[in-house]
């Protein structure tokens, strides 16, 4: 999927050195298990479900990479919130 094709959601710069590799994929996907919403990023190279490590290393996102975020559920904007703050804020 395109970043264009991406439903309605938020668009994020990442902000993590060395783009989204093992650990911080790992720290992400813990944090949005805290979620009873879907949720998802949505790159150039793909969609991945935002729980889950592997999807998310299957995107292969290097540092500055413009991704779309979405949710959907009960607590979906509190998990886009979290999920945007988890990509923008700068670390390893």
């Amino acid at each position: 999927m395109k970043l264009e094709d991406a439903a309605p959601g938020r668009q994020v710069k990442l902000c993590t050195r060395n783009g989204l590799h093992a650990r911080p994929a790992a720290r992400l996907a813990k944090e949005m298990q805290r979620f009873a919403s879907s949720v998802a990023i949505v790159a150039d190279t793909g969609e991945a479900d935002a729980k889950s490590m592997l999807d998310i290393l299957s995107l292969a996102l290097a540092e500055d990479a413009v991704v779309a975020i979405k949710a959907d559920g009960p607590d979906a904007d509190q998990a886009l919130d979290a999920l945007q703050a988890f990509l923008e804020k700068p670390g390893d």
